[in-house]
């Protein structure tokens, strides 16, 4: 029988192999927005240690069509009522993320909150851009769950083998708080994408992630757990790119992302113990992904790459800090509404 060792061993070689292998897929297809679906691959295998069964196919169908729908209703409304538009987008986004800690399942979460931020401000810049975004959604999806089981197969769970264990859902008004502090987080990335979309899609995912992390820190782990994890992926981001560039092949492209992905996943699954939680592992390797995945985009369109990693970063590390801030800021004012309320 497999000791603990070797099963979190396994989940290490499964999340690399995964990431790596959709990473490849992804750029050698040419897909849309090619980083989106290593980053579905994270979310699924580093969520859940099981396969997700063939039955959860309808239900990401729907998950889809869903996104696909609320996306665009937002677009006529952010037309030609900007101000009523944003504040509903706020108010779902809200929703979305109460809904995930209120014991509904994260992965719909998340993919809802992605396709209406996504949709909704491509749409409102250029209709063509959100059938774009679309396609990005649907084939990323579909390519992430190929995946993920082709790598349960390659590195199948055993029988007896517990799950991963769920956080315990705060009550009614942490929940509520702590959905606030995350919506507010990703709603100014959705500001500034309004204003040019094909820029800033990057810090939307950013930013998700972002609101995705607050859900488990704390005001007094904000600052260590969020800008460390966006400093980490930017060093590894720049590393990775200078690695592939003595020998910029696929192949290549495949191996490094392996390779990387596998320090980070050591200490995901504790084989290397650190003092920082999952969560600032997984992000570290969703800001690797969308860092040096926007930078291969870069590099085809013949513009300056170093440049444009730069103002990249600065934007990243922008967000973070009002993140910390956002949690700081939330998380102070429930302690003071908490202590007038105490007798």
């Amino acid at each position: 029988m497999p000791t603990e060792r070797d099963l979190r061993g396994r989940r290490a070689l499964r999340l690399a192999s995964g990431v790596a292998l959709c990473l490849a897929v992804s750029f050698g297809l040419a897909l849309p927005i090619p980083f989106l679906s290593p980053i579905f691959v994270v979310l699924l295998l580093a969520t859940s240690n099981r396969a997700l069964p063939l039955k959860a196919a309808p239900a990401l169908a729907l998950v889809v069509m869903l996104t696909t729908g609320i996306g665009l209703l937002m677009i006529p409304l952010l037309r030609h009522a900007p101000a009523s538009g944003v504040l509903l987008v706020g108010l779902c986004l809200f929703l979305c993320f109460r809904y995930g800690l209120s014991g509904g399942n994260p992965l719909v979460a998340q993919f809802l909150v992605v396709g209406l931020t996504m949709i909704s401000a491509a749409g409102t810049f250029d209709f063509g851009l959100a059938v774009m975004v679309i396609e990005a959604l649907a084939k990323g999806i579909v390519l992430a769950v190929v995946v993920a089981l082709a790598c349960h197969g390659l590195f199948p769970e055993p029988a007896g083998a517990r799950e991963v264990p769920r956080r315990p859902a705060p009550d009614a008004t942490e929940t509520a708080w702590i959905a606030l502090r995350a919506a507010l987080v990703v709603l100014p990335a959705f500001l500034l994408a309004l204003i040019d979309p094909s820029s800033y899609m990057p810090l939307i995912m950013k930013a998700v992630s972002l609101g995705q992390q607050v859900c488990g820190a704390s005001a007094r782990t904000a600052g260590r757990d969020l800008l460390g994890s966006t400093l980490l992926g930017g060093l590894l981001a720049l590393l990775f790119w200078s690695a592939l560039s003595l020998f910029p092949h696929l192949w290549m492209f495949f191996l490094w992302m392996l390779l990387f992905g596998l320090l980070l996943a050591r200490r995901l699954y504790a084989l290397a113990v650190t003092r920082q939680t999952p969560g600032f592992w997984v992000n570290s390797l969703v800001t690797l992904i969308i860092l040096l995945g926007q930078s291969v985009q870069d590099s085809e369109a013949g513009q300056d790459v170093h440049t444009a990693f730069a103002v990249r970063m600065g934007l990243f590390i922008a967000v973070t800090l009002y993140a910390c801030a956002a949690v700081y800021l939330i998380d102070r004012r429930r302690f003071l509404r908490q202590r007038r309320h105490v007798p």
